[in-house]
């Protein structure tokens, strides 16, 4: 088997839609297998491309102490330095596509701080299966976001760190280091790295096949051509 590298795989599928590497997959028999469940979605209308970087968080399971305000502060910084640190961002390459698997706890992980630093270093797009905070901010900045749903919170008290480059499942899907990741308005789907060139020629054909027939359409209805159809 040829291997294949990052820069090659991310551009096999720069261009290709979420449905383009869908059928991509079933072309390789992998029906069943890739599709994140549709109830993580876009923050906003967005695509982005990259290579999986996988983390996990798991769920607290300490008890909060009682402290006053000021305590609390340096509790705060304590439980960030010790119990839920990010150790993954300083690992973060170019092309990265963060996975976040969080156990579908109530907490905002990441917000538009943390996830501005990882897009500052090369990060493509991040997916969780729990919630996202600062969302406005993430909007204006234009972080792409996949998300199950919105949380307010923050981790203290409830999400501690596990582990990052290891196999999760988000969505559903089993998701490796160095997996390729598409995500668009359609929602996620993860092709495994060994046969990703594979799918990635069946998905090109499949677009190709696409914007000849819409094009079509476009000059019998008089409409003017756009990227999706060139």
């Amino acid at each position: 088997m040829v291997t294949v590298g990052r820069t090659e795989l991310l551009k096999m599928f720069s261009n290709l839609r979420v449905a383009d590497v869908r059928d991509g997959m079933d072309w390789m028999m992998l029906h069943s297998h890739g599709s994140m469940s549709p109830d993580i979605r876009p923050l906003f209308r967005t695509r982005a491309v990259g290579i999986a970087k996988t983390i996990r968080y798991v769920p607290y399971t300490d008890t909060v102490p009682t402290l006053t305000p000021e305590q609390y502060s340096e509790w705060a910084r304590w439980y960030y330095a010790e119990v839920s640190p990010y150790p993954w961002i300083a690992e973060i390459q170019e092309g990265d596509f963060c996975i976040l698997d969080q156990y579908e706890m109530d907490a905002g992980i990441m917000g538009s701080n943390n996830s501005l630093e990882c897009f500052g270093k090369g990060m493509r797009g991040l997916v969780t299966n729990g919630g996202i905070r600062d969302t406005d901010e993430l909007i204006m900045q234009r972080i792409p976001v996949w998300s199950r749903f919105i949380s307010q919170s923050m981790v203290q008290g409830r999400v501690q760190f596990d582990a990052f480059d290891i196999p999760v499942v988000v969505g559903g899907v089993l998701v490796e280091p160095g997996d390729v990741v598409v995500a668009d308005g359609d929602g996620v789907i993860v092709v495994p790295r060994k046969v990703a060139p594979d799918v990635a020629k069946y998905a090109q054909h499949e677009l190709l096949q696409d914007k000849v027939g819409r094009r079509k359409l476009y000059e019998r209805l008089g409409m003017e051509l756009d990227d999706s159809v060139r």
